[in-house]
């Protein structure tokens, strides 16, 4: 008896352009926008607590490491949660788990503004976490099933925008807010306007047309993420993920420090500007997304760490424009190399969609969490010129991995074996009712 394959192959390019989105539809369009939407409510939610951690430490009386957690609390479980996210995706579908994690983040955000104590207030960040995971990882794998392989870098640079917008508005709506009517009002403005984002997403966002279920057990999932870790380019991409959001943290979490000391002695307002800077990735992820998917990932994705690098060099000189255009050449980079290389995770995944999504984006966190915090050890020691120099070797390990993606052999040139093939040996058929999945 034949042995069914637990991840089904890729289809051809015919069937690909005959049945996924593609840009300048209606349905791309709408794709679009409900994805957009998503991201925003996704980091809105995520980050809207950070300028508003002084506040937390006066209303509860907690120091200010105890005041982080209502950040680090949410993004730690959120980097766990997602390993398991996409096994719950491949056995229910993309949408439902979507629109599911949308609506009860929203009413967790809700709920947060009304806690009556610093430990209810924890635990609904905890549970934030875990219900917010179901976006990020399952909105990049639905993209890559469902949209077509000329229109995913556009697609993808799309969602990312929103994320961008999403994590700048976020800090910036509840600052302002918190600044008048205080926190509470601020985060519950938050959890409405997310819950507004969450209707137009289940309205706009088009049902899966090539997701077929798979129920796998937890010792073949272990098989696929073994598997994963065997292709010649995934492992590769799982480190860049962790080298962009750690760079990116680290420059910005230290970034503060220096403008508020001498010479600049920037005020608590004027530091919390400086995020509008993440509007810059609005324009560079559907950017880097468009020239990747008309030149090739392999040939663009070192372009974005050379601007990450010269952005820190940027940061050594002395003048606040030289400072400002510094931060503009890392923050355009990293959107840029964060849509190349997230696109390229879920087009070498093959079926394994889902779980290779889930691996980069906690790697993605995990260099958030581990290198955000090592930078203030360099801050520490040697001040700005540390944590640049620290940037510096972290980038310039990511452009050499970056060169190296170069000779990485395409798609069609590589063995066709799949995950599943791989675990439960060849297959020659299809399950009953199975959709080719991009």
């Amino acid at each position: 008896m034949r042995k069914q394959s637990l991840i089904p192959s890729p289809p051809s390019s015919e069937s690909s352009a005959k049945n996924h989105i593609r840009h300048g539809t209606r349905s791309f369009r709408n794709t679009s926008l409900a994805l957009f939407a998503a991201g925003f409510a996704t980091f809105s939610m995520i980050y809207c607590v950070q300028p508003l951690m002084p506040a937390f430490s006066r209303e509860y009386r907690v120091a200010a490491t105890s005041s982080a957690l209502s950040l680090s609390l949410t993004t730690g479980i959120l980097a766990f949660t997602m390993l398991l996210v996409g096994n719950w995706s491949d056995r229910l579908g993309r949408k439902p788990i979507m629109v599911w994690s949308l609506f009860m983040s929203a009413f967790l955000v809700l709920a947060t503004g009304f806690s009556p104590n610093w430990d209810v207030f924890l635990l609904a960040r905890a549970l934030l976490g875990i219900s917010i995971s179901g976006l990020p990882a399952v909105a990049m794998t639905y993209l890559n099933e469902e949209v077509h392989a000329d229109s995913i870098g556009i697609g993808m640079g799309l969602y990312i925008s929103g994320s961008a917008v999403g994590g700048m508005s976020g800090r910036l709506i509840a600052g302002v807010l918190a600044n008048y009517w205080g926190w509470h009002v601020a985060i519950i403005s938050i959890g409405v306007i997310s819950l507004i984002a969450a209707v137009l997403f289940v309205r706009s966002l088009p049902d899966s047309l090539h997701f077929s279920p798979q129920h796998v057990s937890w010792n073949g999932r272990v098989q696929q993420i073994r598997m994963l870790f065997k292709d010649s380019g995934l492992p590769w991409l799982f480190a860049e993920g962790f080298f962009l959001m750690g760079i990116f943290v680290t420059f910005y979490n230290y970034l503060t420090y220096r403008l508020m000391a001498s010479p600049y002695n920037f005020s608590q307002a004027q530091v919390g500007l400086i995020f509008s800077v993440y509007g810059v990735g609005i324009f560079s992820s559907p950017m880097m997304g468009h020239i990747a998917g008309r030149m090739g990932r392999r040939k663009v994705l070192w372009m974005a760490f050379a601007l990450v690098i010269t952005g820190v060099l940027l940061s050594f000189a002395g003048p606040e424009w030289a400072i400002m255009l510094s931060t503009i050449l890392l923050t355009f980079g990293f959107f840029g190399g964060h849509s190349i290389v997230s696109s390229w995770v879920g087009r070498r995944a093959h079926g394994a969609k889902a779980q290779a999504a889930s691996l980069y984006l906690f790697f993605y966190y995990l260099g958030s969490a581990v290198l955000g915090s090592s930078g203030g050890y360099f801050y520490s020691g040697w001040c700005w010129d540390g944590v640049a120099g620290l940037l510096i070797f972290l980038a310039a390990s990511g452009l050499l991995i970056a060169w190296k993606l170069r000779a990485l052999p395409p798609l069609t040139s590589i063995s066709s074996i799949t995950v599943g093939e791989a675990v439960n040996g060849p297959y020659s058929g299809k399950p009953h009712g199975y959709q080719n999945a991009h």
